[in-house]
């Protein structure tokens, strides 16, 4: 597996104002380790995540199922062996008023939980306080905490910190992780 994906804590960053989704993962020291330019008025969502802006390596595909679906589900394909890693499932009806999606492993089975930290402030940031009001989210893997997806304040760009360090056992794949926070970062592009 590809070195990128060996840490415990990564920063996403994505710009608030522009005209595409740029998307842009550091390591724990600053560096830029992957890149991601989201192709606007796609029907049917194709996020390939870079090791740079040069785009010369592909490390990641996050690829919807259906065309325009609210339920949608994502595999998420390693680019270097062409091999679904993981699929991310949102919960359509569910994810209206806070953020729900289901993990699967490779082989489409339910493995875990992503979710909007708390009913009440999901509430209060899609009826009063929109962006202004950070984001956090839990991805369990049995039930268990393994990731942690904190936004950060920032009015000029939306930041994202990616917390790996509770999955001690290492039983969720990082690359899974990662895409769940390109997807987040995505759909709350759209929702602002």
């Amino acid at each position: 597996m590809n070195s990128i994906f060996q840490y415990d804590h990564y920063l996403l960053k994505r710009q608030v104002f522009a005209l595409t989704g740029k998307f842009r993962y550091y390591d724990p020291n600053g560096n830029l380790i992957m890149f991601s330019e989201q192709k606007m008025f796609k029907l049917r969502e194709d996020i390939r995540v870079f090791a740079d802006e040069s785009k010369m390596q592909e490390v990641l595909q996050i690829k919807a199922r259906q065309i325009i679906d609210f339920s949608a589900a994502y595999d998420v394909i390693d680019s270097a062996y062409n091999q679904k890693v993981g699929v991310l499932r949102r919960k359509g009806m569910r994810s209206i008023l806070r953020d729900e999606w289901e993990v699967l492993d490779a082989n489409d089975q339910l493995i875990g939980q992503l979710f909007e930290d708390s009913p009440g402030l999901a509430m209060l940031r899609r009826l009063l306080l929109g962006s202004l009001l950070p984001q956090n989210y839990d991805l369990t893997v049995g039930g268990q905490r393994v990731v942690d997806l904190k936004q950060r304040f920032n009015l000029f760009r939306y930041e994202l910190d990616v917390d790996f360090s509770f999955d001690t056992a290492r039983v969720l794949d990082r690359r899974v992780g990662l895409a769940a926070g390109i997807l987040l970062a995505a759909i709350e592009g759209r929702q602002s």
